[in-house]
This record gives C-alpha cells, structure tokens and sequence, in this order.
C-alpha cells in the first residue's frame, strides 16, 4: 500500500508532468494525397513533430484536390476550419477571392518574425502565388510540369537514337510514322492531362495568352482568348488528323486515364506526363525509359518559352489563436529547409521549389543517379516567365477545364473542327468567368 507521503509526491508529479504533455499546440493540415504520396505527407509531418516540442501537426487526408478544397470551404462556414489546407493551382484564384477567409503566407512569416524569401524560389513558381504587389499569397508544397516520356526501346527497335527524344512537333509526327512503319509500335504518342499539357503549358510553352489580363493575373475580369491563337488551332488540327492516322492515341478528358496503360503496354512509343508521375512511369514500366522537354513548333516566335506548373499549395485559413498561427509559421521555416525540399523532391518527383534544393540535390549526385529527372527544372527555368508563360489565374477554372475537356474531345472524335471547339469553350468559360466575377463582387 502506497503511503500518503507518496501518494501525495506522486499527486504532485502527475499535476506538474500534465501541463508539460499537454503543452503542444495542435495544427490541423488538411490534404489530398493518398497512397504513397501520402504516407511521405505523413512522414514530413512526423518529422516536424520530433525536431521540436513545442507543436504538433496532424495531416488529414481530405480526398481529391476539388474535395479538400471544397470541404475545408465548408468546414469554414461552419467555423471548424483547419489551419492548414492544400489546395491546387487552378484554386487560386477561388482561394484569393475568399478575403478574410485566409492569412497570406507573406503577413504570416512576417507576423512572426520568421526569415521568409521569394527569392529563393523558383521564378516560375513564385510567380503562380503572388498578387500584383509581389507578395506571396500560399506556401508552395507540391509543384510539378509536364514532360515528354519515351520507350527507348521502341525507339532503338524503330531505328531511332534511343539518346534523342523528340525537339519540336514535326520530329514527333516523323518519329511516330517511323515507329509505326517498323511495327516497333502501333501508336506514335498519347498524352495525360489533355487541357493541362495540350492547351495551358501549350500556350505558355510558345508564349500565347489564354486569356486577357495576363491570364487573369490583372484582375477577375479576365477573358479567354484562345480562340484567336493561331498555332493553337493548328496543333489541335493536327491532334484530330494524328489520331485518325494512328499517330496519336487520345486517352480520354480530364487525367486522360489511358494513356498511361497504353504507354505500360508498349501501344504508345511516347506520353506527355506530369514531371511528378515519374516514380509512377518507373514502376509500372518494364522497359528503359527514356526523358524529353514538350516539344514545340519551331516557327513561332518565342518558343520554347517556359512551361508552367501543376501541383497545389498550402494556404493558411483565418479565425485561430495566434499562438497556432506560429506554429504554421514555423512548420513552413522547416519545410522551406533546403534539406527537407531536396528529400521531397527525390521521393516524389515534385519540383525541387527553391534553388537550394535544387542545388542540394545536384550536390548529392542524384541527377547523376536518375538521369532526365532534372528536365522539369531545366524546362521551367529556360526563360524568365513572361505575361503569358507566368501561370493561369481564373475563377471556376476547375469547372472550365471540364469544358474544355469535353469540347477537346468533341473536336478528337470530328464533331467538331479545332476552330468550332476553341470558340465553344471560349464562349463558355467566359459566362462561368463572369459568374465568378459577379460572386466576388
């Protein structure tokens, strides 16, 4: 039996260690990566965890991009925001129309007297996530670009240089008919993404607008215009012509969902990826694979420009104490850390976001290791980012690229020319533009 001197000690231990355990301060992050990529979320966090003690962050995964982004909208309508929530690129400009619903990450780090530099990353995503003013709005976390895979071996079978991927578009049709000719394979290319690869990085690639006002950067009441751009029409032309000719193999809208089997089984010689699907193409793959830039047409002035980015950020949602907002603060100091960059962009295949994880990586020999995995970079840095190549910034756009999914196909199966397609999603992104316009207003 205790004595109730040491009942009392042991009283006294209990009352002073409770203070101590229950002295973290709690920061909900909300995101929407599953599998693989999520358990790194989760170990990224573990991480942060153990260097201090003085906060815990607890990753939650919420579903896709679309519904995390709209849950945690939710969630803060009914005031059980979290502190931290990943949204995609083309949430933007929905997240900035929000007001007083966010804390932007510049004001955050200031507020807390945390070292925080745009500087330090990369231009092209930089300029995704900032207002007019320059100042950076959300923390970017997983950004990646579309690259060109290719089968080396079919290549090599086809009598091709497995070292030489295709530069501009005339060597991708020439290729194609030259890997069909030899049966090496039965289709030249296919592509994921469709508006993504095919008509955004595009556009930006060649240095086109996709719509006014620096593609929406100037303001909510923007206008799409790539109705009027010329060498747009003509690689859509030439996508309709190609598939019919077997050249190109359109794997359906949205992800485009099958072009990653046709690529797996050696019907497609080529894909158009995200840079991130990298770990992805090198386990499903059972052949050497090879790496390439998007190709471009060789005459239009001002290509190749930069291709922009994909991915998503982590914006801070408004109505918490201030001592968690300190928390976020220092949770982004550790993941801006060129060794925590460089880690995630080696486990997943994301962009490394800053130049020192870029060059830290470089340091540590893993481009020398895993050759083509410093392409993404390389294409996003090729040139400063123009008006046009600087990213996208319209409201509803993730109800856009439906439509443009679906006028893509339309144009892919001949039901309508490239020209009758373009005009059709110009006419109807720009009503959900001015829906949204009117919204914020």
């Amino acid at each position: 039996m205790f004595k109730p001197s040491l009942l009392a000690a042991t009283a006294l231990t209990l009352s002073l260690a409770a203070p101590a355990a229950m002295a973290q301060t709690e920061i909900q992050w909300w995101h929407a990566m599953g599998g693989r990529l999520g358990e790194l979320v989760e170990e990224i966090a573990a991480n942060f965890n153990t260097s201090q003690s003085d906060y815990v962050v607890v990753p939650s995964f919420r579903g896709t991009y679309t519904e995390t982004m709209t849950g945690a909208i939710a969630a803060f309508r009914a005031g059980e925001q979290p502190h931290i929530v990943q949204v995609f690129e083309v949430g933007t400009g929905t997240m900035m129309a929000a007001g007083g619903a966010i804390v932007p990450i510049y004001q955050l780090m200031a507020d807390h007297g945390v070292d925080f530099d745009p500087g330090a990353y990369l231009p092209a995503v930089v300029g995704y996530y900032t207002d007019p003013d320059g100042n950076m709005l959300s923390f970017p976390f997983n950004s990646s670009t579309p690259i060109l895979y290719y089968n080396r071996d079919i290549f090599e079978a086809a009598g091709l240089d497995p070292n030489q991927p295709p530069v501009t578009w005339a060597d991708v049709e020439s290729m194609s008919r030259q890997i069909i000719s030899s049966g090496a394979a039965t289709c030249g290319f296919t592509t994921r993404w469709p508006s993504w690869v095919q008509l955004e990085n595009f556009l930006a690639w060649h240095n086109l607008p996709l719509g006014t006002l620096q593609n929406g950067f100037g303001g909510f009441d923007t206008e799409l215009v790539l109705n009027q751009q010329a060498p747009l029409i003509r690689h859509w032309e030439n996508l309709a012509r190609w598939q019919g000719e077997g050249i190109f193999s359109w794997a359906g809208g949205g992800a485009g969902p099958d072009a990653g089997p046709k690529f797996y089984s050696g019907e497609c010689a080529m894909m158009m990826e995200s840079s991130a699907g990298r770990a992805g193409v090198l386990s499903n793959a059972t052949f050497n694979v090879g790496y390439g830039m998007l190709p471009y047409y060789d005459d239009v002035e001002g290509a190749p420009q930069n291709s922009i980015i994909g991915g998503a950020t982590l914006w801070t949602l408004s109505g918490h104490d201030e001592a968690e907002y300190e928390g976020v603060a220092r949770f982004f100091e550790f993941l801006s850390r060129p060794e925590n960059q460089a880690w995630w962009h080696q486990q997943t295949g994301y962009l490394p976001i800053t130049q020192a994880a870029f060059e830290l990586t470089r340091e540590q020999g893993y481009y020398e290791q895993n050759p083509g995995a410093d392409i993404s970079i390389n294409q996003m840095n090729l040139n400063p980012p123009t008006e046009n190549s600087r990213g996208l910034r319209f409201g509803n756009f993730v109800q856009i690229r439906d439509i443009i999914s679906e006028e893509m196909e339309a144009m892919i199966t001949g039901a309508k020319t490239a020209q009758e397609a373009a005009d059709a999603i110009v006419e109807r992104g720009n009503q959900l533009l001015r829906d949204f316009e009117d919204a914020v207003q």
